[in-house]
This record gives structure tokens, C-alpha cells and sequence, in this order.
């Protein structure tokens, strides 16, 4: 029964890429740069609960050198590193890694701080899905 249930699996899978490509002319191709249920920091992605949701885009880009500051976010943020290194240092002590072509699920309430150690800027696409009146960032001094 198991070995039937994980063919099916394979066998949507499948299909649905297929049924993907099919939706749009040959010229279009996708491409899953990630797909988590989990955070960069490893915490469960939560949504808030709102019927006025906001969806910002923005280009951020940090000098080598530069540091974000200590903040957290109180909504779901999502950023895709278009250029350069960036270290991102948690409230716990943990450090996470982003290099060009990486997607970043960033954590949600937690406090961290963004640093370029390179000598190239850092140039970030960055998705805030937050809800109307309620701030995508959260400055603070050090955790």
C-alpha cells in the first residue's frame, strides 16, 4: 500500500510541473527557488489574521560595511538576494548565511541584525506581507 501511495505522490508531482508549463507559452519556464513551512531561523511561517493585508516590495541594498541595525519583523517577510553576501545575526546567537540566488524566510518576532561583511553591496528584493497600520519593521537596541 505504501509503495502505491509514493508512486502517486511522484506521479503529481509530475503533473503538476507539467500542468505548470503547460499554462503558459514555450518561452516561459519556472523555477522553485524555495518552498519551506519553516523560517531562515527555523521557526514555523505564520500569517497574521486580518482583513486588511498590505503587500510592500522594495529593493534594499546594504554597503559593505553596514549592519540593518537590531530589528524585528511583527509581519511575514520574504527577500531574495539579487547581489553579495549578506550575515544575518539572531537574537540567540545564531548566524545565517545568504549568498546571490538565495531566498530568505525571514523569521517573525524575533530580533535580528543584517550585516554585510563583503566588499560588494548587498542588493536584496524584499516582500513584506503585513497588514494596513501595522509596521513591517521594528527598531531596537541590541537583544
Amino acid at each position: 500500500m505504501k509503495k502505491h501511495f509514493w508512486v502517486w505522490i511522484v506521479i503529481l508531482i509530475f503533473m503538476s510541473s507539467f500542468a505548470f508549463a503547460q499554462q503558459y507559452d514555450a518561452g516561459v519556464q519556472g523555477r522553485v527557488i524555495i518552498a519551506t513551512d519553516k523560517t531562515s531561523g527555523g521557526h514555523p511561517i505564520k500569517y497574521p489574521k486580518s482583513d486588511k493585508g498590505k503587500v510592500t516590495a522594495m529593493e534594499v541594498v546594504i554597503a559593505p560595511g553596514a549592519e540593518t541595525g537590531w530589528h524585528k519583523h511583527p509581519v511575514p517577510v520574504y527577500a531574495y538576494v539579487l547581489a553579495g553576501e549578506l550575515s544575518v545575526l539572531m537574537e540567540d546567537g545564531q548566524q545565517l548565511q545568504f549568498k546571490q540566488g538565495d531566498a530568505i524566510i525571514e523569521v517573525v518576532d524575533v530580533q535580528h541584525n543584517g550585516i554585510n561583511k563583503g566588499k560588494a553591496p548587498v542588493r536584496l528584493i524584499v516582500f513584506y506581507t503585513g497588514v494596513v497600520d501595522v509596521p513591517n519593521v521594528i527598531r531596537s537596541d541590541k537583544p
